[in-house]
């Protein structure tokens, strides 16, 4: 790749992720607001009113054990949103068609479209963890932990909504995985519980649960405990980049859902 490709290219890519996070930036009330208000919520109704029955899970408050789940839940949910609701509308208004047939490669506009994703992800992770200071003080046991941790996480739900904007047909179809899959999998990844509270048959259950091991790395990384390898966390996260980026690349110069 010549000097010259070099810059189109990164001019490209510069453009999408701008035009990404313009798009949700604009719109801060509908995008970024809701979701502190959700999750003062939770530490209203479970850190507060129901912890304090709780009382500590893992040797932690049961406020603060919470905290990394639910800042975790806020950046996959976001995530995955941002990217499912901005590439199925460029489909459905045919902006998509501009991509495909210009010289700018399938690779970069899947990256395009992820760092957007990845933006209003961290955007929102940063906006909850603001929230939650004021029902639990802050504490990172490992800054390099945290901050992959959750930028690989993202990265992954951004991809996965990406997926699911090639498949839609209608708006719809962009509720059903999140209503039915991603939704499911977040409440029983551990964000309001320990894994190792759970008979031994469900903890094994619970394992083929990629979310488990993408929040309890995190809590990791803020509180330093963790129910799971870190090591293996690490692991199943960058195979779920890979695969999903893979995939992904693959519907797009195939023309799966995007092309007629």
């Amino acid at each position: 790749m010549t000097p010259l490709h070099m810059h189109e290219h990164w001019t490209a890519l510069r453009t999408i992720v701008t035009k990404e996070v313009l798009r949700f930036a604009r719109i801060w009330v509908q995008t970024v607001l809701p979701p502190m208000v959700t999750m003062a919520l939770y530490f209203i109704i479970f850190g507060g009113l129901i912890g304090s029955r709780i009382g500590e899970m893992d040797g932690y408050r049961y406020m603060d054990f919470i905290v990394p789940g639910l800042i975790m839940l806020a950046v996959i949910t976001n995530s995955y949103a941002n990217v499912v609701s901005s590439f199925f509308s460029s489909k459905f208004q045919r902006h998509i068609e501009e991509l495909l047939v210009s010289p700018v490669p399938n690779s970069l506009i899947i990256l395009g479209f992820v760092g957007g994703g990845v933006a209003r992800g961290l955007t929102v992770g940063v906006a909850v963890t603001l929230v939650s200071l004021f029902f639990s003080p802050l504490s990172i046991h490992s800054i390099p932990v945290t901050l992959s941790v959750v930028v690989m996480t993202s990265i992954v739900f951004a991809l996965a909504g990406l997926i699911n904007g090639v498949f839609a047909r209608s708006f719809d179809d962009i509720s059903i995985m999140p209503t039915f899959v991603l939704t499911p999998l977040t409440y029983l990844g551990g964000v309001f519980y320990s894994v190792s509270l759970l008979p031994g048959f469900w903890q094994d259950v619970s394992k083929l649960n990629p979310i488990l091991y993408m929040v309890n790395a995190f809590r990791y990384g803020l509180l330093g405990t963790t129910d799971l390898s870190l090591w293996v966390s690490y692991a199943i996260i960058i195979a779920f980049i890979v695969g999903l980026y893979v995939f992904a690349l693959n519907l797009l110069n195939r023309g799966v859902g995007v092309r007629t």
